[in-house]
């Protein structure tokens, strides 16, 4: 690392004080904290601007982070954690405006079932966030017999009023990020790659990847302007896809659909019906331990609600979980994008129960992988949450005494081997 006090290799011939300069590891470890957890925040003002919502203080924010972390700016522990902290708080109310936007231009999201598999005819498959993307590829597919498919972060497009109405949203076709490779192979027509969580493509498919804006891959197909007509050409030369339904889903549990049965809930929850809620999600991956989101969500008791978001559901919502006070125990809130509305649920029933987040039935377990998840890990402690389980593994860029500090102000946990009995006791609030 570049030494931040005398311009040398930290540690190396000629750094003058390892005690101020940039080979501390705990400094380090927040720049680290601070800049991925910045471009979580810039990932998502990115998709919020897209929808035509921004916000100044943010923007300025954004500016004034990234210059804590030049060379000979900041040395001091405690008030680079307050920039760490507000990055959270930044990043709550870009999340909001994110949630506005996505309901002012593409309307309320509603309880909705999807078809999961193929159906009969050219296809066009959508991965990625961006809803925009995929409003402008359904109006230019209209009328042309091709169907248009979603791919992880992608499937609550189907509970979106405005997306939905396109009858050529036929289903969802594939799982989570990582699975691409496979999945896009078995997919016979071109594939459209709207945002990050793109991998390098395979020979087999690599012809029929395009991405758009700054998404891209080596030799790839760039759109830069959201004209789709070069891959709806190609959707109609390449094998058609057949009937094939793997299943049916029930997604879209906006926060105001949520809200809008919270006296059920509460009452649910005085008579002793309801007992605990789970939240359960984030990022998926490919690492060995996220079955423990599996597990934990399988052996959930039938008295409690599971709340999930984000590519993390993939590893819990091919599980029938049933009712519970005839409500759906799985609760699918939406993308990553949309932790906002956990948020407010969350703060919601708190009110509703006149006491503290912290004081709720609640059990945080969420998978990490990647910036926007920093970003989000960082408003959940701006909001001072507590007890948030974090796996599989512990981020990197955390020294033994950052983490330290984190578990002494968060009772911040990484997941264990195996779910905990203590997780399955059925509290009242």
């Amino acid at each position: 690392m570049f030494c931040n006090q005398c311009e040398q290799t930290a540690g190396g011939t000629g750094c003058v004080d390892e005690g101020v300069c940039g080979k501390d590891p705990d400094m380090q470890s927040l720049q680290e904290t601070l800049l991925y957890g910045v471009k979580g925040l810039a990932a998502y003002a990115n998709h919020a601007r897209r929808l035509g919502k921004t916000d100044d203080e943010v923007s300025a924010f954004i500016e004034e982070a990234l210059f804590a972390t030049l060379t000979n700016v900041n040395f001091d522990l405690e008030s680079l954690l307050e920039l760490v902290l507000d990055c959270g708080k930044h990043n709550l109310r870009i999340m909001q405006l994110l949630d506005e936007g996505h309901s002012e231009i593409l309307g309320t999201p509603s309880p909705s079932q999807v078809y999961e598999g193929t159906k009969a005819g050219p296809g066009i498959l959508v991965t990625g966030h961006d809803m925009v993307d995929l409003l402008d590829l359904l109006k230019q597919t209209e009328g042309t017999g091709v169907n248009v498919y979603t791919h992880g972060e992608m499937l609550p497009a189907h509970s979106y009023p405005e997306l939905k109405k396109f009858d050529h949203l036929v289903g969802n076709f594939g799982t989570a990020w990582q699975n691409q490779h496979l999945e896009f192979t078995q997919f016979t027509g071109p594939v459209i790659a709207t945002t990050n969580c793109v991998l390098i493509p395979w020979e087999s498919y690599k012809d029929r990847l395009y991405t758009t804006r700054i998404t891209a891959v080596p030799n790839g197909n760039r759109i830069t302007d959201n004209d789709f007509s070069a891959v709806i050409e190609q959707a109609k030369q390449c094998v058609p896809l057949t009937d094939n339904q793997t299943g049916e889903s029930t997604i879209g549990f906006h926060h105001t659909t949520i809200l809008g049965v919270a006296d059920k809930i509460v009452e649910a929850v005085k008579a002793g019906e309801i007992k605990h809620f789970y939240l359960i999600g984030g990022c998926d991956g490919a690492e060995e331990g996220r079955n423990y989101f599996t597990k934990l969500a399988q052996a959930a008791p039938p008295e409690s609600i599971i709340i999930t978001l984000g590519c993390g559901k993939f590893r819990i919502r091919d599980y029938d979980y049933g009712t519970v006070a005839g409500l759906p125990r799985l609760l699918d809130m939406g993308q990553c994008n949309d932790a906002y509305g956990a948020i407010v649920v969350v703060a919601a029933l708190a009110k509703a129960f006149e006491c503290g987040v912290n004081d709720l039935p609640l059990t945080i377990a969420l998978s990490w992988f990647e910036q926007k998840a920093v970003a989000v890990l960082l408003t959940l402690f701006h909001l001072n949450i507590q007890g948030i389980r974090l796996g599989p593994e512990p981020p990197a860029f955390i020294t033994p005494n950052v983490f330290a500090i984190l578990q002494e102000k968060f009772d911040l946990k990484m997941i264990e081997a195996e779910p905990p009995k203590e997780l399955y006791q059925l509290d009242s609030v």
